[in-house]
Parts: structure tokens; sequence; C-alpha cells
């Protein structure tokens, strides 16, 4: 699955512009080779024919020339020798364009800016769809669940490694720093989506990501863990709406285990 890097990769977009102004100067200078030899077949021409058909007979041997296809019109050998010199220019033309427009449309920097904007188009038309914050640990086990119970899901990381391993498992991915900038929740259309799960280590960040995320959308269903009761209502307040407290759980399970084996056979 693509992955949307918040940072857009400039070096990529910076490429495809190079791309296209090599393009644009190939295409300019194509147009005047065929001008060029338009008007020398032209003036070259010795047949009786009016100006403006010796100009169409110059065009169609011009545009032959350029396309390649050979289908040139009978020859003296001045316009032998003029066409010699133009197919010079083509191939110089040629050979410019292979050496400075070759790859870079496949460059890595190009693929990841063009990624962006495909992913873009995804974006924008999500809707009910659940967003994980962190993928890793926790993050992982939630956004593989929530997709087997049939919940779309968009994973939000600031690291490039668990983006990318996000991404080799089939999720859709926005790769950027959520505690730092809001943009990184308003690209994965925290507006639009029904819950939150934040599972990130980092309590601070927790509570920044959780304001973040409430501000943007009050509706929005936000599920945090918390080290401990006093951080829980400090999430709550900032609009979480459910905290996971970690040990408690932790506890819980323990004290389970330890009954059931307790229990009479």
């Amino acid at each position: 699955m693509a992955i949307y890097r918040f940072i857009e990769p400039r070096l990529g977009r910076v490429r495809l512009h190079q791309w296209r102004m090599s393009a644009l100067r190939v295409l300019l200078l194509l147009a005047v080779i065929v001008m060029l030899t338009t008007v020398g077949l032209a003036l070259l021409d010795n047949s009786d024919g009016v100006l403006h058909q010796r100009f169409l007979n110059g065009f169609w041997n011009a545009v032959n020339l350029v396309t390649t296809l050979g289908d040139f019109t009978p020859f003296d050998p001045r316009q032998k020798a003029f066409m010699m010199v133009a197919m010079l220019c083509v191939m110089i033309t040629g050979a410019y364009a292979i050496t400075q427009m070759t790859g870079i449309l496949s460059s890595p920097e190009v693929a990841a800016y063009r990624e962006n904007h495909r992913m873009e188009r995804t974006l924008k038309t999500l809707t009910g769809h659940v967003v994980v914050l962190g993928y890793v640990g926790l993050g992982k086990l939630l956004a593989a669940q929530l997709r087997e119970s049939g919940h779309r899901v968009i994973v939000i990381d600031r690291d490039d490694a668990n983006a990318a391993l996000a991404s080799d498992m089939g999720f859709m991915v926005v790769n950027g720093d959520a505690g730092v900038d809001d943009g990184v929740l308003r690209s994965a259309r925290i507006d639009s989506a029904s819950a939150l799960f934040v599972t990130t280590a980092d309590e601070h960040r927790n509570l920044t990501m959780t304001l973040m995320a409430h501000t943007l959308n009050p509706n929005l269903r936000i599920v945090v863990t918390g080290a401990d009761e006093r951080w829980g209502q400090i999430l709550r307040r900032a609009g979480a709406s459910e905290i996971v407290i970690a040990d408690r759980l932790l506890a819980d399970a323990m004290l389970g285990r330890l009954a059931a084996d307790s229990k009479p056979d």
C-alpha cells in the first residue's frame, strides 16, 4: 500500500520539474529543426511549383525527418546535403534527450512524489475510517485486529521504518509527526474518521495528539493509553473518550490467572 509522506519529497518535485524543463527544451529544439528544415528545403526547391506548395513539401519532409517515418519526396544533391545536416541535428537532439531525461521519472525521489499525489486523491474520499497512531507493539496488534473486524484503517507513524512496515502489511500510511504538526492528523482525514487509537509510550505526546485530534473533530472517539489515573484524568479533560491504564490491565490479567489456577478441579 502507498505511503503519504507529510513532509513532501521536495527532491522528487525538483527532479520532476527538471524533467519537464528538459522535455520542453527537446520539443523546442525539434520545433526549430522542423521550421529551419522546412524553410531550407523550400528555398532549395527548384521545381516549378508555387511557393506555398514548396513550403508544404518542405514541411512534409521536415516532419518525416523528425518522426523518422522516412517517406521523403525526391531530393536533388543540394537538398540531400542539407538533409544530412538536418539529420545530424535530429540525432544530436535525440542524444541530448536520452542523457537528460532517461531515468528521472523512475528515480526514487520522483516515485515518492508521485505516490504522494496518488495517496492525496485516495485520502480525500475517506470517511468513517479508524486511525491508529503508532505502529509499534500495541499499535501493530490494534491495526491488525481492527482490519480483521472490517474497519478501514490508516496508520500514522513518524518513523520511516515503521511506516514502511505498515505499508508492507497493506495499511494506508501517513508518515509524519502528529505530535508536532496537526497537519499530519488532517492528512489522515481525522475530521471524517470514526475513531482514533493513540498507542505511543510518551504520555506528553499522547496528551498533545489527543488535544489536537479533539480540536479537529470534537465528535471523534479517542482511545488512548495512560500511565496511571492521574494521566487518565488529564487525558479525559483533553478530549479522550476512553483511557486504557496498561498497569491496571496487566494486574487484572495476573489476578485473573491466579484465580483461575486456584479453582479446584
